[in-house]
This record gives structure tokens, C-alpha cells and sequence, in this order.
């Protein structure tokens, strides 16, 4: 099916299918605003519907500064009415004065638990100056869990041996969140996008890399990197077939559009690394989601956000594909200044919703659109 005709037919689904995609302008509601809660910057925002169609906003709260060092505590925001309307921020994982961060979630369908990914490192230690292995100076990974749709929390537990090489220096989960496999031999498997970075031959390179749960989140693997290096944030598709796409933050300028590869087996191997010239970004975290996926004559729908510009951080935009994400035919601007970082989930009722860092990182917003919204535009200014 041609693109115009995809276009065509989630317009006419979109008059016809009556809350399922509400019509209209985004609605946006601030979330998280510098200053709130004593905290002088919140950054690295993770976006996750639970089993229940809970929202759950999670954030880096920055006490002091919006450095990525320092005294950074991991804080969530509840939603029971589609993002309206949120809880008082709450406090996940305060470690005194150092960092907690790049929360990055995932729910278990089959158990309705809520895995979430963090990683930590002392707040006297700037990212470069991380150190490899596993010592109390190095990048650690910690897991904490929901069994009740994010109204509580386990004690954050320590994986850094099971799922970090003990070469790399950095390492961070998400952000954005993770996914749960839904077909082929992997289906039920928890995967959660990562990136590292490690010194070779005195040159500091960085790379991504998923880790996995095959047991419901009680343990964690790892799995593999991206074949070639100049990447780190991603985020992770599942495609027709069981086949997973990681769609990676990309350092090396000869285009300046993030690059991708593909997983067979669940993440374990990655192969085919390259650009994807149609997702323009400036070095930036971005997020990709599935909406839906085909059913007899309609494709499925991966919605993909970021700041769609080459050289800044502005103009947060959303596509969609058609194609498991080998076009992007749809695309629309969701707010043309400042912006950054942003994370996408489905809501219950089967619209959008994006948060996003917005103006300079003073605020972080949630905004609620459906497809008729953004299959109103095909095109959008690079």
C-alpha cells in the first residue's frame, strides 16, 4: 500500500473511530517545572502506561544545577485521566548527594509489574571522569519494581555485574523506556534499550547495547551492542516477524540523521548498522514507540519523536511509518522552539501522548494528540 493511501486511511479511521482518536489540537499540561519541589532543574524524562492505563512520568529532579553531575534524585508523577491531571511528584531513589538517574521502564503484560531500569554513580564524579569496571567510582546499574501501577516501590538492587562489561566506563539506561517482545520465539521478553563507553587505543568510543529479562524481570542479561561504535542513546521497536530495530543517537557528523540496526534473535546479535536519513536530528535522545500493529488491511503504525532540526535542539517533531520503519511518510511539528529529550507511550484509549523537555530545559511537558492530528501534515521543516 502506497504511503498517500496510508495516509488517506487512518484519516478516514480517525473521523470514523470516535474516541479511539480524539480530533483536535494537542492538549499539553506541564509536568515537571524548574523550580518545583525545591529542585532547580528536572531532565531525562521516561514516559510509561501500566496495565491499569496509569500514567507514569519519571524525571531526573537536578537539586542544585542542571549538570549532569551532582546531587540528582529519581522522582515520578502519577495520571489516572489520560495525563489531565497529576500527582505531587514522589521520590523513587534519593541517594544523598549523589546521582540517581536515566530511568527507564518497562511493564510485564503477563504480571502487570513494573520493571525500572536506573544507574548511578557518585555526584562528585563528572561523566568523564567515570572510571571502568564495577568499584564504587564506576557507572553502576540498579532495578527497582511496582507491583501496584507505580504507587510504590521496592529498594533499588544492584545488576552491574550481570549486565555491564567491565571495560566500559559509562554506561546508562533508557532513557525513554524499554519494550516487552510480543511475537516469535523471544515473545514475553523484556528488553531494555543502553549505551556505554569504553577507552581503546587512548580514544574514548561510544556504543549501545540492550539488556534483557527472559524470567518476568527477576534476572537480567546481557545482550548486544550496535556493530559499530559513534552511537549511544537509543531506543528499541519490535517489527514484524519478532525482528527488534534499535534507533540510536548518532555522533558521527558525515550525516547528521540518526543511525539504526536490527536484531533476529531478541537482541542478543545486532546486525546492518546505518543511517536513517529521514530522521534528522541534532545529537539528541529521541524516542520510538509502536502504535499498532497490522490487522488485515490496515499496516501497523511506529510513531518516532525528536527535535527534528540539524544543528539545535528545537523543534520537537512526530512521525509516523507505515513500512516498519523503513519510510517515514507522516510527520509533524508537535512545538517549533527549545527542546529536547522526549519519551512516547500509548495511551488506553489509543492516542499519543509525548513528554517532553521543552524551553531550554525550564519545563517538561505531557501532550495528548491522536493520528488524525498528525496525519494532518505530511511534511515538516529541517
Amino acid at each position: 500500500m502506497k504511503p498517500t493511501l496510508h495516509i488517506a486511511l487512518f484519516a478516514l479511521l480517525a473521523l470514523t473511530s470516535g474516541n479511539w482518536l480524539a480530533a483536535g489540537e494537542p492538549q499539553e499540561t506541564v509536568v515537571f517545572k524548574s523550580g518545583m519541589s525545591g529542585y532547580n532543574t528536572f531532565r531525562i524524562p521516561s514516559l510509561l502506561t501500566a496495565k491499569d492505563g496509569t500514567l507514569l512520568a519519571f524525571i531526573e529532579g537536578r537539586k542544585q544545577n542542571s549538570s549532569d553531575t551532582g546531587d540528582i534524585d529519581l522522582i515520578v508523577r502519577r495520571s489516572q485521566d489520560d495525563g489531565a491531571t497529576w500527582s505531587e511528584p514522589e521520590v523513587i531513589w534519593d541517594d544523598e548527594e549523589n546521582v540517581c538517574g536515566n530511568p527507564c521502564p518497562v511493564v510485564d503484560q503477563s504480571t502487570g509489574k513494573i520493571w525500572l531500569l536506573l544507574t548511578w554513580n557518585s555526584g562528585k564524579t563528572p561523566e568523564g571522569k567515570i572510571q571502568p569496571g564495577f568499584g564504587a567510582d564506576s557507572r553502576r546499574v540498579f532495578v527497582a519494581s511496582s507491583a501496584d501501577n507505580g504507587k510504590t516501590w521496592t529498594k533499588p538492587i544492584e545488576i552491574t555485574t550481570d549486565v555491564k562489561d567491565k571495560e566500559w566506563t559509562w554506561y546508562a539506561t533508557g532513557p525513554g523506556s524499554g519494550i516487552q517482545m510480543e511475537h516469535g520465539p523471544h515473545a514475553g521478553r523484556l528488553v531494555i534499550p543502553c549505551d556505554h563507553k569504553w577507552l581503546t587505543g587512548g580514544k574514548l568510543k561510544f556504543g549501545s547495547h540492550v539488556i534483557y529479562s527472559d524470567d518476568h524481570g527477576k534476572t537480567w542479561q546481557l545482550g548486544g551492542s550496535a556493530p559499530d561504535y559513534n552511537v549511544n542513546e537509543c531506543e528499541v521497536v519490535e517489527l514484524a516477524g519478532g525482528k527488534l530495530l534499535l534507533n540510536m543517537r548518532n555522533y558521527d557528523r558525515k550525516q547528521t540523521a540518526r543511525q539504526v540496526c536490527v536484531s533476529d534473535d531478541g537482541g542478543e546479535t545486532w546486525t546492518n548498522q546505518k543511517f536513517d536519513p529521514a530522521l534528522i536530528e541534532p545529537i539528541c535522545q529521541a524516542s520510538v514507540r509502536r502504535l499498532s500493529w497490522p490487522a488485515g488491511d490496515k499496516p501497523g503504525v511506529v510513531i518516532f519523536s525528536n527535535p527534528a532540526s540539524a544543528k539545535d535542539r528545537k523543534a520537537m517533531t512526530v512521525r509516523a511509518s507505515y513500512d516498519d520503519c523503513q519510510t517515514w511518510p507522516v510527520a509533524r511539528k508537535l512545538f517549533d522552539g527549545s527542546s529536547a529529550y522526549s519519551s512516547l507511550a500509548i495511551l488506553p484509549n489509543g492516542e499519543i501522548g509525548c513528554l517532553y523537555e521543552r524551553n531550554g530545559y525550564k519545563e517538561v511537558v505531557f501532550a495528548r494528540f491522536g493520528l488524525d492530528w498528525l496525519t494532518q501534515s505530511t511534511t515538516v521543516e529541517k
